[in-house]
């Protein structure tokens, strides 16, 4: 287990956290604390950071910072470097791991090859397009297929959520230009209360998506678990797609599975990169 003042650092698909005990931190998580630890210049260097906490409803608990200093209620990548962190700190032996977040409770599993940790598979509930859910604007509806406008022609989009907001592009072709125009246009733009994740997508089989992403509260990423799910969601309700699909990003792919009920698998790396102790 962590001891007093100490943190490990994990990373998954170049997507990469800083993981705390609060309880054995000695000073406050404040907003103004996470930006300092996330800055890559004076502080740790993270995409954000994960909080055990306790849990009465599932095995253990995690708060998900973004290095702004807002709270995230779900991370896929998080999801498994946090169920890889509990299994070699020392905090379970389990290899089936309940996790409850801001948005909802998911199951993880450590899959091993031999005594190591290869992969883990995250059961990340079910996708909703429904605007309440998302949350979004306007009317009671299902988000599907909507024209926002932004920039010179606007985009047509999907909304959906997996426990956090995400607003889907589908494009022709990817272009590392459009994602950094319009991406933080669409993460505050009005029509979403609590801001999204924006990702562009272009489809190129039945089996393989490739993706760009804009992650609220961070900017451009290099990977994101949840953001890959809500891709291969819109995609499978829109009918590109089979059930099971490899999205790519530029730090790597996920594999995710789809069901009829519209229930989510993740399955893809969480890596060590070290330890040591705040001062």
């Amino acid at each position: 287990m962590l001891k007093r003042g100490e943190f490990a650092k994990y990373e998954a698909l170049g997507n990469d956290y800083a993981i705390v005990d609060p309880a054995r931190l000695g000073f406050t998580l404040t907003r103004a604390r996470i930006r300092a630890l996330c800055d890559r210049h004076t502080g740790i260097g993270s995409d954000g950071i994960l909080a055990l906490r306790r849990s009465r409803r599932a095995d253990f608990g995690v708060r998900v910072w973004n290095p702004d200093g807002s709270e995230a209620e779900k991370s896929g990548n998080g999801l498994r470097m946090f169920a890889r962190f509990l299994r070699d700190f020392g905090y379970t032996r389990k290899r089936e791991i309940t996790i409850e977040t801001k948005g909802g409770i998911a199951r993880a599993e450590l899959l091993l090859r031999g005594r190591e940790i290869s992969r883990v598979r995250v059961a990340m509930g079910r996708a909703s397009f429904r605007s309440r859910d998302i949350p979004m604007t306007g009317p009671v509806r299902e988000v599907v297929g909507e024209y926002l406008g932004i920039g010179p022609r606007g985009v047509r989009f999907t909304a959906v959520s997996v426990g956090n907001p995400h607003c889907v592009v589908f494009v022709p072709e990817l272009r590392e230009s459009e994602l950094l125009e319009y991406g933080p246009q669409i993460e505050r733009h009005p029509s979403f209360p609590r801001r999204t994740n924006v990702q562009f997508a272009s489809v190129a089989s039945r089996r393989t998506i490739e993706a760009l992403i804009w992650e609220r509260g961070v900017g451009a990423t290099r990977a994101s678990g949840s953001s890959a799910c809500a891709v291969a969601a819109a995609a499978f309700r829109d009918g590109l797609v089979d059930r099971r699909v490899t999205v790519r990003m530029p730090g790597g792919s996920l594999a995710i599975e789809v069901d009829d009920e519209m229930e989510l698998h993740m399955t893809g790396p969480a890596t060590p990169v070290y330890a040591g102790r705040l001062l």
